[in-house]
């Protein structure tokens, strides 16, 4: 059995509890009650049709103008190409909004295994098509985390934040196809200086974990929305309701197991 010589995180969803799905629910509905609302009859859309399902399957981990053209796709909105760049426009506005008043919590159990992953020494990137979540990383100051992770905890300087953890930050970078394509974590990979056989590809949606399988990678899921069958069906090895659930040390061997009891 192969070890892992490098860890991506998709980030939201992942390791932080992001505004995003938010944002992009109420970006449309004020479209659809102002600038659009001719056409809305003609829709499937209604506020409350936009679910976290919905979201999860159809707009969570691709990029921007993917996921606003795939939401409009779904909910039948009329001219969905020409709409989405406007969709997705105002979806920027109000998640920065919303990040700047600090609508967002970090997973502590991402943090733990993140940290324990930088105490063996695993390389490690993060991989979101978000260009947003390199500033929600930097916002996270992990120091005072660490101090509770025990005598192997790693050296964290004073005033470090989650993004300083990662050897690659690969958020948002550009590449010529979007999740599900395994573009992004072929770079990632490569940023690392890990072939992608050895990588391992934690992942909250089933398009990171399409993109994960087709980078010929491992993908640990991860169910924070009990969506454990759409991880399942996209393909990935193993899912889990709760980082906390795997072993640090059995990850560096190559094995993706459950803790000790």
């Amino acid at each position: 059995m192969r070890s892992f010589r490098g860890v991506l995180f998709d980030v939201d969803g992942v390791v932080v509890d992001s505004p995003h799905e938010r944002a992009w629910r109420e970006a449309l509905e004020v479209l659809m009650t102002t600038e659009w609302r001719a056409i809305a009859p003609e829709t499937r859309y209604a506020a409350e049709r936009f679910t976290t399902a919905v979201y999860q399957s159809e707009v969570a981990g691709k990029a921007r103008e993917s996921g606003a053209r795939a939401a409009l796709d779904y909910f039948e909105v009329r001219d969905a190409a020409a709409r989405a760049g406007v969709y997705a426009e105002r979806k920027q506005e109000v998640l920065l909004r919303k990040i700047a008043a600090g609508e967002f919590v970090v997973f502590p159990d991402a943090v733990r295994l993140i940290l324990a992953l930088k105490e063996r020494g695993v390389p490690m990137a993060a991989a979101s098509s978000s260009r947003n979540a390199s500033d929600l990383l930097r916002r996270i100051h992990i120091d005072a985390a660490a101090e509770q992770q025990g005598p192997r905890r790693a050296a964290i300087a004073p005033g470090a934040t989650l993004l300083d953890l990662f050897d690659a930050d690969l958020c948002g970078a550009a590449v010529a196809r979007g999740k599900p394509a395994p573009d992004l974590f072929l770079a990632a990979a490569r940023a690392l200086g890990v072939p992608p056989a050895r990588c391992l590809v934690i992942e909250d949606a089933p398009s990171g974990v399409q993109a994960a399988k087709a980078a010929g990678m491992t993908a640990l899921g991860v169910a924070r929305l009990a969506d454990e069958a759409l991880l399942v069906a996209a393909g990935a090895d193993r899912v889990v309701t709760t980082l906390d659930e795997i072993d640090p040390d059995a990850l560096v061997e190559g094995r993706i197991a459950a803790r000790a009891a």
